[in-house]
Formats: structure tokens, sequence, C-alpha cells
């Protein structure tokens, strides 16, 4: 699990930040990548990029300010043309089905694949479950009606210890898989071996949660609950706190709060106002530091793995 920013900036582009697009890349895991918001340009920043529109099968947005949905017609549309046929999701507040059909209509776009488009009405819920990942959300505190995402990956089974098995005398062929299914199993010889002797221990499943747009507040640190990477705003730096707050949004020592608060492992600063260039960027981080030491400034095109604390 990895992810990439396509945009990290708030409001308007910027020469240094596009607007808001996370991408979450699950390759390894399902062979797809999910995109949480669609800002303005997000298909333009793709191509500096080696993602692949085709691989991407859910958008998650948080809400429906421009510098989140603008993007969406756009991507939508030129993924049919880069090899996009299998069907694409997406979750988000109500009032982003009309947005996109009406986009889609008076452009006369046809995308060519099928869109599944899933209104969330409740403050919180399960947006998309299987046996392998749960999507919950739940409403923030913003100007308009936010969300905040908390992907769950299903705890993986131990691996079975072939190694060991070997040296007990179990040969190649189904008594091993037996074995790492957790089943007791008779050699040849007599000998009574039980897999839970040689399956290691439970691999936890990795956890991540982005946030949209929001104050600091109760829902963020619920749903960031001893999570391995929290994605939250930083919009403002602490000495704005204030005008963070008249305008629905959070300063970079709030967002380090919710982390420590929530147990996080790591917290990634996201959503920066264009005031904040060069060296007034790292008092966004020395901010958010005095709350949670293990705090990163994501710019456009960073990535990082989630579970890997520094």
């Amino acid at each position: 699990m990895e992810i990439t920013f396509l945009g990290t900036g708030a409001g308007v582009p910027s020469k240094n930040r596009n607007v808001t697009a996370i991408m979450l890349k699950l390759l390894d895991e399902r062979n797809e990548m999910w995109l949480f918001d669609c800002g303005e340009g997000t298909q333009h920043q793709i191509l500096q990029t080696t993602l692949k529109p085709r691989k991407v099968t859910k958008i998650f947005i948080t809400h429906l300010h421009g510098d989140h949905i603008y993007g969406l017609p756009g991507f939508l549309s030129s993924r049919a043309h880069q090899g996009g046929d299998d069907k694409l999701t997406l979750y988000g507040p109500k009032g982003l089905r009309q947005f996109v059909t009406t986009s889609l209509k008076v452009s006369q776009s046809k995308l060519g694949y099928p869109l599944e488009i899933i209104e969330l009405t409740e403050d919180q819920g399960v947006a998309f479950a299987d046996q392998q990942f749960k999507v919950t959300y739940q409403v923030l505190k913003h100007g308009i009606r936010s969300y905040g995402y908390r992907i769950e990956e299903a705890d993986q089974a131990g691996q079975l210890m072939v190694d060991k098995a070997m040296a007990a005398g179990v040969p190649n062929g189904p008594l091993l898989g037996q074995l790492k299914a957790g089943k007791t199993i008779t050699l040849a010889d007599g000998q009574v071996l039980h897999g839970a002797d040689f399956v290691g221990p439970d691999k936890a499943g990795r956890k991540v949660t982005i946030l949209g747009d929001t104050r600091y507040c109760q829902g963020a640190i619920d749903l960031a609950q001893g999570v391995d990477m929290l994605v939250h705003e930083a919009t403002f730096a602490a000495a704005d706190s204030k005008q963070a707050h008249d305008y629905f949004h959070s300063s970079a020592d709030q967002a380090g709060r919710v982390a420590k608060q929530a147990g996080a492992k790591q917290l990634i600063l996201t959503h920066i106002s264009a005031r904040y260039v060069g060296k007034l960027s790292q008092q966004l981080i020395r901010d958010a530091r005095q709350e949670f030491s293990n705090t990163y400034l994501a710019n456009d095109f960073d990535s990082f793995t989630i579970g890997q604390v520094d």
C-alpha cells in the first residue's frame, strides 16, 4: 500500500502545488488504485507519473468544493480513451451525482465503461467492504458536508514455516497445504503434527485515514484511531489558527494534536495554503511536530509507503 500525492494545495492551483488529489496504490494487493478527491488538473498531474488511469476503480470524494471535484469530468472522460474499460465507482456526498451527470450530459461525453455513483447520506457508515478491505466514513466539521475516510486492510494469515515443516519430515505436496490451513496431519511414520506449530502469527492489516477539509474535531480523532498513517489538512500555520477556524479549516498544530490523540503512527500534512512557500512551509512541520513528532509535509508527487515508519 502506497500513497502518491497528485495535488497538495488548498483552494486554487499555484506554481508549486496543484489542488487536492491523492492516489492510494493497491497494485500488489488487488491490482487497483483508488483516488481520493480529484481537483482541477488531476489528469495533467497523472501524466507526470507512471500511474495508469485505467487502474483506478474507485474514487472517494470528501466534499463538493471545487478544488476537490473540478477534475472529475476530465478524468472520467480521459480514462475512457486510455484503456479504461472496467467499472468505476464514485463515492461522495449528496450532489455528486448531479455534478457528474450534468457535466457529462452537457459536454456529450460518452465514457464507454460502467460508472456507478454512490451518494453517502449518513453522518457515518461503511462506504465499501469486501473480504480484503473496508472503507468507513464519518462527517467532519467544514463549511459544507465533508467526510473523512478510513481504509482498513483485513488481517493476513500467518505464513507457513516451510523450513521447520521440512525439518520435521513433511514432504512437498498436499500435507504442506493442510499444515498451512492449521490442520493436524499424520506423516507416513505415524508422527502427528499440528498446524498451529508451523504457522507464524497473523499479520495485522494496515490502516490509513484520509480526511477532507475540517476544523479540529472529534470525528477526525475517531477515524484516525490507531492508524498507520493519517493524512490531515494543514491549511494554516499555528499562528493563523483563528483564521483556520473562521474558514472551517485546521492549523498544522491541530493536525498534530489529532494524530497524537488518535494514537496514529505517522502524520502527513497536505492541503497547504499558497501563502506558505519555501521556508515558510517548514513552519507547518515545526508546528505539527510540537504535538506529534513523526510528521511529514507532502509535496506534489511525493509518495509514502503505508506501514513504513521511520
